[in-house]
């Protein structure tokens, strides 16, 4: 039992630390995940303090890692673990059965898991916390209490700068498909193009007896192996019909980039500029108002430079030009997908600058890239 608890000890610190920390690197990711859930546990109140939750959650998991490793008020860690696991098993549970959030966002965007598989690895770290419960006597302190209370204050100190850090530029480390040095056209591509096998799925289907209001659930192979259009007792529900992915394959990590104007989608056009800075904002309704009066007053120098710059957004058209005309923005912005702008980048607004469609920068406002660097990336 003894050596049981120390691996488990060791297995338990070391996976909560990590998940700490990738998602403590980008603190703001995990807070949309948390929006997720929060919209369809039908808590939408606690959507303003999502990004608290998330801040909250992963300090949390670091110093119950730090005190499970050091032996550190061993009774207190080891029971805030198991309801902490319990809690967490019981959510990736219902998210797998319901399906309804098709990420955790357990490790962030480092290990993207299944629900499946998100509530697999949540029982299996409900045994090894249940055997840290039983054999708790056995987690003996590695150093001295006022020794091992020092170490956990100076890295949860170290790990609010660090969210600081983060939330305040750039997470450390990009772990999605926008990191610079991505092709956006190549990320793009679809399996068939690349040649490669793509996932597959089938079309379900509910039938309903007009009869006995029988309902029976078929696949589209059923359907015309069966040649059920020619039972005229039985109908169609259209509303119930669904697709479900039946087989893994490659699907392209770029699958939302879009910009459209007025006149139609620029994507392809944006893409092909052999020079053009992007000024992101998901939601210019909940841009930050410091923010967007640096980049107005930084977007003139680029002007004046002669760098091309756009904007995209989610927002409305009344929404945009009234915050162009608060921050004095001398750009014109397209409109796109909110939730591929939060991927991009995690800065409300942010920039990023291409060459012929690939990532050469990407910048939160608080660091936006003067006149000289960007002509430099543009060489």
């Amino acid at each position: 039992m003894k050596y049981l608890v120390q691996i488990s000890r060791i297995l338990v610190g070391v996976l909560f630390i990590f998940s700490g920390w990738v998602k403590l690197n980008d603190p703001m990711g995990f807070g949309f995940k948390l929006e997720e859930y929060f919209v369809e546990l039908n808590m939408s109140f606690l959507l303003p303090a999502a990004l608290f939750f998330a801040i909250f959650i992963c300090v949390i998991e670091i110093a119950l890692g730090i005190t499970l490793l050091l032996g550190l008020w061993r009774k207190l860690t080891v029971r805030a673990l198991l309801l902490m696991i319990v809690f967490f098993t019981f959510l990736t549970f219902w998210s797998w059965w319901f399906n309804v959030v098709t990420d955790c966002g357990c490790f962030g965007d480092a290990i993207p898991l299944t629900p499946f598989q998100s509530f697999v690895k949540d029982v299996i770290l409900t045994v090894l916390i249940v055997i840290l419960f039983a054999g708790k006597r056995f987690i003996n302190p590695l150093v001295a209490s006022k020794t091992a209370i020092g170490i956990t204050v100076v890295l949860l100190i170290a790990s609010g700068f660090y969210t600081h850090h983060v939330l305040n530029h750039l997470p450390v480390v990009d772990f999605r498909a926008y990191k610079v040095g991505t092709d956006i056209a190549e990320g793009m591509k679809s399996a068939d193009e690349l040649g490669k096998e793509g996932p597959q799925y089938e079309i379900m289907y509910t039938m309903k007896n007009a009869s006995t209001g029988e309902m029976v659930e078929i696949t589209d192979k059923q359907y015309i192996d069966d040649k059920w259009w020619e039972k005229p007792e039985w109908e169609i529900q259209n509303d119930l019909t669904e697709s479900r992915k039946i087989s893994d394959g490659y699907e392209p990590p770029i699958h939302d980039f879009s910009l459209n104007t007025d006149r139609g989608d620029i994507t392809q056009w944006l893409l092909s500029q052999d020079a053009i800075v992007m000024v992101l904002s998901y939601e210019m309704e909940k841009a930050s108002e410091e923010g967007m009066k640096a980049i107005g007053e930084w977007a003139w120098t680029l002007d004046e430079a002669g760098i091309q710059t756009i904007g995209w957004t989610s927002s409305s058209y009344e929404v945009v030009e009234a915050a162009k005309h608060e921050a004095q923005i001398p750009i014109d912005f397209t409109t796109g997908d909110g939730t591929a702008i939060k991927t991009v980048i995690r800065s409300n607004p942010g920039v990023m600058a291409l060459k012929n469609g690939v990532i050469v920068g990407k910048w939160h406002w608080n660091d936006a890239p003067s006149v000289e660097e960007l002509q430099g990336l543009f060489q």
